[in-house]
């Protein structure tokens, strides 16, 4: 009875129009892609300082946190432009990962060029810890890609 004389159920938005969200749906999904680069970033650098001062320090190269560094910036800005063009073209989503994976592969190619170019001493383990650091956030991109494409392929 109480509700009758109060009127119709006002509308109340929901999901990126909703008035309290702070952040839309797709804000959500940057932010927690930038969260977890930052954790695996984090971890791999503790896992090279442990290694650098538990086992022998020549296994990581003085490069390794620019290499590091380097794969930082360049996953966060690959993975920001991904998340933002599948949001725009779901149906081009398999062009996307792989011109982005052909620009990172490129990047690469130029970063170990520039490296060795300015001269860098102990080649052998700067080429180990490339590809090791390279390997691992590939592994990153590929579980982030496929556990976002879920939602993308409905």
């Amino acid at each position: 009875m109480l509700l009758e004389r109060l009127g119709p159920k006002p509308y109340i938005p929901e999901g990126d129009n909703a008035p309290f969200n702070l952040y839309p749906n797709h804000m959500n999904a940057y932010l927690k892609f930038t969260i977890q680069l930052i954790v695996l970033t984090a971890a791999i650098a503790g896992l090279a300082m442990a290694i650098q001062h538990l086992a022998d320090p020549l296994w990581i190269h003085e490069k390794a946190f620019l290499i590091l560094a380097f794969y930082f910036v360049l996953t966060l800005l690959t993975g920001l432009l991904a998340l933002y063009l599948l949001e725009i073209s779901k149906e081009n989503s398999v062009m996307i990962l792989l011109g982005l994976g052909v620009l990172r592969v490129t990047a690469s190619l130029a970063f170990i060029f520039l490296i060795l170019w300015t001269g860098v001493g102990n080649i052998l383990w700067f080429v180990v810890d490339f590809f090791i650091i390279y390997l691992l956030y590939l592994l990153f991109d590929i579980y982030t890609f496929i556990t976002n494409l879920r939602p993308h392929s409905e």
